[in-house]
């Protein structure tokens, strides 16, 4: 078996509109293809002892067992893979249940489609589902367990921790979208200009300042003492010389730490002779040069976490520690504790498993135990002088138990270090009472606080301390989100983009779109090039410049990755035509539509779903949408729209050469069409389409008829507005068409409108479809020979797959096989085939360029109407060219 190709989604996609993270694996079984499961000896017992655990697996028959008696019966490779793939992750401890596996319409080639917690694990359990598959056909042993813990380590390097992890479920909670920084340390919380970050618990409201302080015990500890806060008596010290004069000082107990430690590392406490004092030092010293010497006060050491001035929780914290039983070691009891499944390695868990690092190797030396002691019954043996879960540490939630003024008193600390989310150490015999009556200190202010004490304490109540955090970032009545507008169809997405997106700004939003010919905001192009899919459209919800999103998406990328968003609020299906057709696993025009589905399909229910009524495949979309649809046709007298009319609904419509909006009875006159430049004074039907369908769009988000209508009138489909489609370049004597047309549907748009004009001859410059099927480029040559009296054949330079000339060769058979006759020229390169079109146009000519490099061809044009206007003794309208002979470059590109 081969895999051929590995995909993750994220978003919406052609598998599933609701589950937007699945690996989508191409998987080539070979020979299997004829071995169904009934019919591999043994299999059926291999994988029943292999992987017991599919025996929770219903499969199609709904009920437990259901999988294996798929097996027993027989079924393909592909589905077993898919099976196997999720039991590897539910065996690794990764919630999963949903599969699907699909043939491409290649024979022996699948889909194999299941759910998964994070790209990387999902990978690697597609890959070692086919492994083990084989293994299992093949009858070779395995240890399953070493896969399995390989599986588990991936997902748990890209899993974000307890405290993040409880922010981002809060986040979801609440209908705020979650996406993954490039960083891989950081979230964004939100699309566009409403968004907000985090790293851990740190937000983009956190001040850098205020980081810095906490970060700098010394200089902590100075502001605190200078605001009167409570603090330890002590100093800062960098030498054995200034320790001496420290504890001269100060006495003892003491408590030695480094001044810029964090998590509890090189704490030292209750230090109580010069010995162990210089032991502490050296062992501060090991984090930061500058050590803080401080008064040691005895009592219980507390946490409290303050979000935004305000308590979330509080907990008592205790340190590491394990309690004899008569007969372990200290090493057995520390392995015992470990064994508690809440503990885990740095901060995967939710408690941290003891070490034996030097702290505890100091404390057991202080008492005359080594590791391999045996403590009495009940003994209770501190292993770390810090109380951080991080050192090993256990917690009690004491939130109830806080008396009004340590509040008050952790509030003022919190704003006068300015962190908006902090932990508060405090050192006293309770928190009951306020600090002053039992003599508790502030130890220190920590940045980026955990919460995995809170979250789950080992005793008392967990408290949901992300939601205050989600609470501070999206304060009540604020959105989180920005509205996002989503294109798709086979013709006119550009166009339909490009104008929502023009209106848009017309209307005062600052918009970022989606094409694909490139990404730009407020116009300004960012990146150049296929931009249609979901990496392009996170990069504007990313932008937080941002505030309306208008993105087009085009059937590679719903194909490849899905949407890249959760959810959009307006979507627009222009029509759904024989394109593309044969590629992916699409093979037919239904299962076409069925992809393009995905976008109306993903639009929440409040929103709306922009349908073409002239298209029998696209109405139909209506039957499975959560949200409203909006109709647009060309025909005012259709008994769709009367319908949707009469049931309150909106439709734009083309009426007395007007587009025109119906709101259920109310009627709204938008423009006529004589004044909407991308019309071409109604002479591009295909256009007044995609006008209709913008229109609808603006109408549906608020925006006034006089705005629409001045948008309208402002865009003109110039390479400045709308490169490639349907750009006009006027010489005296004829006239060059440029358009992105690629497929036979579009030629016929543009049919209709040079039928509607007044051209007495008409030269086509056309290029094979590389990546299409054959049927459709001799389509298309069929359709050329219909509409132009010259033809000459071009080259894409992307051959997509295709040996030089066969595309064109194509194409020719197709013009060959029309009963018209026009004549037919092969000439390669795109600019000396227009160059040859123009040079040889005959007054009255329309020259059609069905242009793949637009930017070359736009600037040639311009260049060649600069140099008419410029050479006023030349014959007008004649470009003329440096003579090049192209005849046997043409024999040898016909041959």
């Amino acid at each position: 078996m081969k895999i051929l190709n590995i995909n993750i989604t994220c978003g919406p996609n052609k598998w599933s509109v609701k589950r937007h993270r699945l690996v989508v694996m191409e998987l080539d079984i070979g020979d299997l293809e004829f071995r169904p499961t009934n019919e591999i000896e043994g299999f059926y017992e291999r994988i029943k002892m292999l992987l017991p655990g599919l025996y929770e697996h219903c499969c199609s028959e709904g009920e437990a067992g259901g999988f294996f008696a798929r097996i027993m019966d027989g079924t393909w490779m592909g589905h077993v893979i898919e099976h196997i793939a999720i039991e590897l992750q539910v065996m690794a401890g990764i919630e999963s249940g949903f599969g699907r596996t699909r043939g491409t319409g290649e024979g022996g080639h699948y889909y194999v489609v299941f759910d998964c917690a994070d790209e990387e694990s999902g990978r690697l359990a597609a890959e070692r589902a086919v492994l083990f598959a084989q293994y299992l056909v093949d009858g070779t042993e395995t240890d399953i367990d070493e896969h399995i813990d390989e599986i588990r380590t991936t997902n748990l390097e890209n899993t974000p921790g307890p405290s993040t992890a409880s922010i981002l479920r809060e986040a979801v909670s609440h209908d705020i979208p979650v996406i993954k920084l490039e960083d891989n340390s950081s979230w964004q919380l939100g699309y566009g200009c409403n968004q907000k970050r985090i790293s851990a618990t740190i937000t983009s409201s956190t001040s850098h300042s205020a980081v810095e302080i906490a970060c700098d015990k010394e200089r902590c500890r100075a502001l605190l003492k200078s605001m009167s806060v409570p603090i330890a008596e002590g100093t800062a010290i960098e030498s054995l010389d200034e320790l001496k004069h420290s504890i001269d000082s100060l006495g003892f107990p003491l408590v030695i730490k480094p001044a810029n430690g964090n998590q509890g590392r090189g704490v030292t406490t209750n230090i109580t002779t010069f010995k162990q004092a210089e032991k502490a030092f050296g062992y501060a010293s090991t984090d930061c040069k500058r050590v803080i010497v401080e008064k040691y006060i005895p009592g219980y050491d507390y946490r409290l976490l303050m979000v935004d001035g305000k308590l979330a929780a509080a907990a008592k914290r205790i340190p590491a520690h394990v309690v004899g039983d008569g007969k372990s070691s200290v090493l057995q009891l520390i392995n015992d504790v470990n064994r508690d499944p809440k503990r885990g390695d740095g901060h995967e868990n939710f408690l941290t498993k003891i070490q034996a690092g030097p702290a505890a190797k100091s404390i057991l030396s202080q008492k005359g135990y080594t590791l391999n002691t045996v403590l009495k019954m009940e003994e209770i043996l501190y292993l770390d002088y810090a109380a951080n879960l991080s050192k090993g540490g256990t917690a009690e939630d004491v939130t109830d138990q806080v008396h009004p003024e340590v509040v008050k008193t952790a509030a003022r600390v919190s704003k006068i270090t300015g962190l908006d989310i902090c932990g508060i150490d405090l050192m006293a015999q309770t928190l009951a009472k306020p600090l002053a009556d039992t003599g508790g200190i502030v130890l220190e202010v920590n940045a980026a606080p955990g919460f995995r004490m809170h979250l789950a304490p080992s005793k008392g109540t967990p408290r949901n301390v992300a939601a205050p955090v989600v609470d501070m970032l999206f304060p009540k009545d604020s959105s989180s989100r920005i509205p996002i507008i989503a294109i798709t169809g086979t013709n006119g997405k550009t166009t339909t983009t490009r104008l929502i997106s023009h209106i848009m700004k017309e209307a005062g939003r600052r918009v970022g779109y989606t094409t694909t010919d490139g990404i730009y905001v407020n116009d300004e192009l960012l990146m150049k090039g296929d931009c249609g899919g979901p990496k392009s459209a996170q990069l504007i919800l990313k932008d937080p410049t941002v505030d309306t999103a208008v993105l087009e998406c085009a059937r590679g990328g719903i194909l490849r990755a899905g949407l890249g968003f959760d959810k959009c609020d307006v979507a627009v299906v222009t029509n759904v035509t024989a394109d593309h057709l044969g590629m992916k696993g699409i093979h037919t025009i239904d299962q076409m539509a069925h992809l393009k589905s995905v976008v109306p399909e993903s639009v929440h229910p409040g929103g709306y779903a922009v349908l073409n009524a002239d298209d029998d495949r696209v109405y139909a979309m209506r039957e499975n949408l959560q949200c409203r649809p909006v109709l647009f046709s060309m025909k005012e007298d259709s008994n769709r729209l009367s319908r949707h009319r009469k049931e309150g609904g909106i439709c734009a419509v083309f009426t007395d050469k007007t587009i025109t909006i119906w709101d259920g009875s109310d009627t709204h006159t938008i423009e006529h069409i004589e004044n909407i430049p991308l019309s071409f004074g109604g002479r591009a039907l295909f256009m007044i389409e995609n006008i209709l369908a913008a229109v609808a769009v603006a109408y549906s988000q608020k925006i006034s008829p006089a705005v629409i209508r001045s948008a309208l009138r402002s865009f003109k489909p110039s390479p400045e507005h709308l490169p490639g489609r349907m750009n006009l370049f006027k010489f005296e004597d004829y006239d060059v068409l440029v358009d992105y047309c690629h497929n036979p549907a579009g030629l016929v748009a543009i049919k209709e409108f040079i039928d509607n004009s007044s051209y007495l001859n008409k030269t086509g410059i056309i290029s094979g479809l590389g990546d299409r099927r054959e049927e459709d480029s001799l389509e298309l040559g069929r359709l050329s020979a219909e509409l132009f009296c010259k033809i000459i054949i071009r080259e894409d330079s992307d051959l997509r797959g295709k040996a030089a000339g066969e595309s064109s060769s194509i194409v020719k058979r197709g013009v060959e096989s029309s009963c018209f006759n026009p004549s037919v020229v092969c000439i390669p390169n795109e600019i000396q085939a227009l160059q040859f079109a123009m040079e040889n146009a005959l007054p009255g000519t329309l020259v059609m360029l069905c242009v793949e490099n637009i930017e070359e061809v736009t600037a040639m044009l311009k260049s060649m109407q600069l140099k008419e206007k410029r050479d006023q003794g030349k014959p007008a309208g004649k470009v003329m060219f440096m003579k090049k002979d192209l005849t046997e470059e043409m024999n040898i590109f016909q041959e």
